[in-house]
């Protein structure tokens, strides 16, 4: 899929990180060893798989049900990797969902998955930077961002951008890891080898950056909070695989060291390094 942009030298650095795991083949095997035929695989199937952010395809209901994303509403995927969350709301919310993300490699295994699932005409992608959406004033009902700013340094702009392409009184949802009041991180994480490319920030800058970008706030819940609350809410996905099938998992994202990130993920939440935030946001 060819690139609609001029990578920075950051950007370039970050797509080097995602680009490394040849993800078509892996996981077209990984279906194929669990008894999945790839070409009539099911978004539930691939939940487990391709939402690939913490409590899965529940933190991705949930963030849809507090955006109150409805069925006419033009859902933008800011940074939506290989499309997991953009075909789950397709198909419960029947919307239409547009994936952003900076990664040729994710863009074109997503436009397959989204072959496989029958859900071109809902789930389309576009391979651009955060920081220069291709796209007109105005364009979304919607944009989300999950997991995903941890990689983005200019966070001022990336709201702004969000901002300008949103229509007026359109939302805006995020779900990311924010700084916790404990520093530094501790890596491998799953963003990022090394702090070079891994720019997370104190809750209260990124709730005063999406303020100061032009939107008033809805929703905010972070930390221990916010996880209790969604861990009330993970229930498996209805028709999802079976919870035995070990393999469907996200670690076929993060490569050879992939053990090391969770367990540094873990670690970072025990010692306060790094808090998941969860909020909405109205364009004013």
């Amino acid at each position: 899929m060819p690139d609609q942009f001029s990578a920075t030298p950051e950007e370039s650095e970050v797509r080097a990180h995602y680009s490394a795991f040849d993800l078509l083949p892996r996981m077209e095997a990984v279906l194929r060893a669990n008894g999945i035929e790839p070409a009539t695989v099911t978004v539930e199937q691939l939940a487990p798989l391709d939402n690939f952010h913490q409590f899965g395809a529940a933190g991705t209901l949930a963030l849809a049900r507090l955006a109150n994303i409805q069925a006419s509403d033009h859902t933008l995927d800011v940074g939506g990797g290989v499309g997991g969350p953009a075909r789950l709301l397709a198909t419960h919310l029947g919307c239409h969902v547009t994936v952003l993300d900076l990664t040729p490699d994710f863009c074109a295994a997503g436009a397959r998955l989204t072959e496989w699932t029958h859900l071109t005409d809902r789930v389309s992608f576009v391979c651009a930077s955060a920081l220069q959406m291709p796209f007109a004033d105005g364009n979304f009902d919607v944009a989300l961002t999950q997991h995903a700013t941890m990689n983005i340094a200019d966070k001022a702009r990336l709201y702004a951008e969000i901002h300008r392409v949103l229509r007026p009184g359109g939302r805006f949802a995020f779900f990311d890891w924010l700084a916790g009041p404990q520093q530094p991180i501790h890596f491998p994480v799953p963003w990022a080898n090394e702090s070079t490319y891994s720019f997370v920030l104190p809750p209260d800058e990124i709730r005063t950056l999406i303020t100061n970008a032009g939107f008033s706030e809805l929703f905010w819940r972070i930390g221990q909070d916010l996880m209790d609350a969604l861990a009330l809410g993970s229930q498996p996905v209805h028709g999802a695989a079976p919870s035995g099938v070990a393999a469907l998992n996200p670690a076929i994202f993060m490569g050879a060291n992939a053990r090391d990130k969770m367990a540094n993920t873990g670690r970072n939440i025990q010692e306060s390094r790094i808090v998941l935030g969860m909020g909405v946001f109205q364009r004013i």
